[in-house]
């Protein structure tokens, strides 16, 4: 029988869809591949690339007062002796997480059965799930080439792969950036994460207002907007004269990313990993308010090096916006070298590199891709 490696992910499209690029990537070599997250994840990850889905309950202690923290704890408890049976009953070679409290207990079980553990951080900042589990792991492979939070002992494990990506954003990749003609359209796409965001739906579509008449002629933009959002915005644009796709889920995104010649997002991993991939120019806004202030060193990571504008929440206002498209209506040049900087910082080859480090861990030999074999 082959090989099992049991993945590890929370709930989200920031955890599961580089863990699904890994279990692609690993099923290609041959390996047979299990999914642990819980009932959130479950939910989302019913056509994820696995021979079973388990879900194990899971909680995050932080933020809910002694009895919520309590809970959390129990909760996590639970978990880990669930996770313990099926680490024992599966046998896999390796357990390979992906961050978020779900990861937590098959992470935790696989040190405990001395099975080879593997953690991989997609942000600039370990996170904090990660950072409980990052001395009990064997090897800890990044998204970003510095991590903080990480101190000597982390980082002498640590591994940069890149963020793995969908084989839809692989392919996509493959169309090339063509920047806007002088005095031409210039196709816009926003998007504010899996679930959407109330600020993108506030301040585009005003900004867009504020442009002269000329120029938002020259506009196409495609918008995903949360459903509570979507009357509003439309007839926003179509008030506004502007050609516009607005919808509350696009399943294609990244072919849409690669038609666009600017993105305006939120700052996750997978949401730059996929930017870079792809190579589009961009302007970021980072998620306040969270703990570690991972999406700020997420953006940072392609502003320092002038593949993207990144602007607090506080300074992304109607107005400025509007400045900033105004300019790059008025000098679309500057596009091109934004786009070909981003895609000198991605790794697409990521999923592979990861399944290697997996492999290797697992102390497996290596065996090539499936669609390699005569």
């Amino acid at each position: 029988m082959a090989p099992v490696i049991l993945i590890a992910a929370g709930g989200t499209g920031g955890h599961l869809f580089p863990a699904e690029a890994l279990s692609e990537a690993l099923q290609r070599r041959g390996y047979e591949v299990e999914l642990v997250t819980d009932r959130r994840g479950e939910n989302f990850a019913k056509a994820f690339p696995a021979r079973h889905v388990n879900a194990l309950p899971a909680a995050t202690p932080y933020g809910k007062g002694r009895l919520g923290k309590a809970g959390a704890a129990l909760t996590l408890g639970r978990g880990t002796l669930k996770a313990l049976a099926l680490v024992w009953r599966l046998k896999p070679a390796a357990i390979a997480g992906f961050g978020g409290y779900p990861t937590v207990a098959p992470l935790l079980a696989g040190s405990m059965l001395k099975v080879p553990t593997i953690l991989h951080e997609q942000n600039a900042v370990l996170g904090r799930a990660n950072r409980f589990l990052a001395k009990r792991v064997d090897v800890i492979a990044t998204g970003f080439a510095g991590v903080a939070g990480a101190d000597q002992a982390l980082l002498a494990k640590s591994r940069h792969v890149g963020n793995p990506v969908r084989p839809t954003v692989i392919e996509a990749a493959e169309k090339l950036f063509e920047p806007p003609r002088e005095g031409g359209v210039l196709r816009l796409l926003v998007f504010g994460g899996s679930q959407g965001a109330r600020i993108m739906s506030d301040v585009v579509p005003a900004a867009i207002a504020r442009l002269t008449a000329p120029e938002r002629a020259r506009l196409h933009i495609v918008q995903q907007v949360r459903q509570e959002d979507f009357a509003r915005v439309r007839a926003a644009y179509a008030e506004a004269g502007v050609e516009a796709e607005v919808a509350p889920f696009f399943r294609d995104l990244p072919f849409h990313m690669a038609r666009s010649q600017l993105v305006i997002a939120r700052a996750g991993a997978s949401t730059l990993a996929e930017i870079s991939v792809i190579g589009r120019p961009s302007i970021l806004i980072p998620l306040p308010g969270s703990l570690d202030q991972d999406q700020a060193g997420n953006a940072k990571s392609l502003a320092d090096i002038g593949a993207a504008t990144m602007l607090g929440q506080a300074q992304f206002e109607p107005d400025a916006l509007a400045d900033m498209l105004s300019q790059i209506l008025a000098t679309p040049s500057r596009l091109a070298e934004m786009a070909a900087l981003a895609r000198q910082a991605s790794i697409p080859d990521a999923a592979e590199r990861l399944a290697d480090l997996v492999t290797e861990t697992a102390g497996l030999a290596a065996m090539p891709a499936l669609d390699e074999v005569d």
